[in-house]
């Protein structure tokens, strides 16, 4: 079963688990027996007050998206429901059972994020578009009225409007990313990865301390070294920034079997994480920071993650995150087969 299903007594204690409970729970049935529901799910008062009144006046009961504290400071999302078991000359019991959720969510997240991203680039596109060709407009009339002008005085004011138009200009090319194709070949990740060490080595403070975490084991991927280069660059440096003077950074490599990103399936994917224990991402602000322009910093563009995505996106990737105080974790996924494009 893919349930995990659990039973506990009237004192709450734990009778049985089935394997799939072990493996949610990371603990053998032996040594879940025994012990009581409080001691493997830590947090949950209002959750286990209502499976007291469950088993004492035999109303079950469903709990949607629940999320759990077990051993690990790990948090489980969950549809959890409860029936009280009443049998002949049997004290009540109450059977748990316990649908890990988190998976599905993150799937329906990463596919607003590719949604998001599609959105987003058709809009740059279109925006780029309307704004060049004024732009390119205006600059060209500034420049002719320059040549008409014989003050100098008079000239430093269309000098200024060039200026301005090429400032606006550079913008817009920034918003757009990369406009070629992914140059792609089979690169080592982690020689990626140890570009971008030596890259933020030289710019970190000496108070931020950069840990590497790779798995060996990991094959060559068919993609544009200069890309992720970029992309997970421009994590890193966000990383760096939000610590301040103090921090701990890790660059963490793992595979991912049978892994889905979005919509399709992959036999076998690449997983890049960028953990900081910085102050984390603002609540306000974590369904936004892949849109061109948001940024928390005054001297931000705030089109650092969004290139970035747009960069991954190419690769048929995706950048996903959850942050916290004291803990932001980047992903990068990538698909380990080739693929066209």
């Amino acid at each position: 079963m893919s349930t995990s299903i659990m039973v506990l007594d009237q004192s709450m204690m734990v009778l049985y688990i089935n394997p799939a409970c072990e493996m949610l729970f990371e603990i053998s049935r032996r040594k879940a027996c025994g012990k009581y529901w409080s001691s493997l799910v830590s947090d949950s008062q209002a959750l286990t007050e209502r499976m007291i009144t469950a088993i004492k006046e035999g109303h079950p009961f469903t709990e949607r998206e629940v999320k759990l504290e077990v051993y690990g400071n790990r948090i489980l999302t969950v549809d959890c429901s409860v029936t009280p078991l009443y049998e002949p000359n049997s004290e009540p019991s109450l059977l748990v059972e316990l649908q890990y959720m988190e998976r599905q969510l993150q799937i329906t997240r990463e596919e607003n994020l590719i949604s998001q991203s599609q959105a987003v680039r058709a809009l740059v596109r279109g925006l780029a578009h309307e704004v060049k060709n004024p732009l390119g407009g205006l600059r060209g009339a500034a420049q002719l009225l320059e040549r008409e002008l014989d003050s100098d005085e008079l000239k430093e004011y269309t000098r200024i409007i060039i200026d301005e138009a090429d400032r606006l200009q550079q913008l817009v090319d920034q918003m757009l990313g990369p406009r070629t194709l992914p140059n792609k070949s089979m690169i080592n990740i982690h020689h990626v990865l140890e570009r971008v060490y030596a890259l933020i080595k030289a710019e970190a403070g000496k108070g931020i301390e950069i840990v590497r975490n790779y798995d060996p084991s990991i094959p060559e991927i068919y993609a544009d070294t200069d890309q992720l280069i970029q992309s997970t660059l421009n994590l890193v440096r966000n990383a760096i920034q939000s610590m301040g003077d103090h921090g701990k950074l890790e660059l963490r490599t793992r595979t991912k079997r049978q892994f889905t990103i979005g919509h399709q399936r992959y036999k076998l994917v690449v997983l890049i994480e960028v953990i900081d224990d910085g102050p984390g991402i603002p609540q306000e602000m974590q369904d936004q920071i892949f849109l061109p322009m948001i940024t928390s910093r005054a001297d931000g563009t705030g089109l650092g993650l969004s290139i970035a995505q747009s960069m991954i996106n190419r690769h048929n990737g995706l950048i996903e995150f959850n942050s916290k105080p004291g803990k932001t974790v980047f992903r990068i996924l990538l698909p380990l087969e080739k693929m066209n494009g």
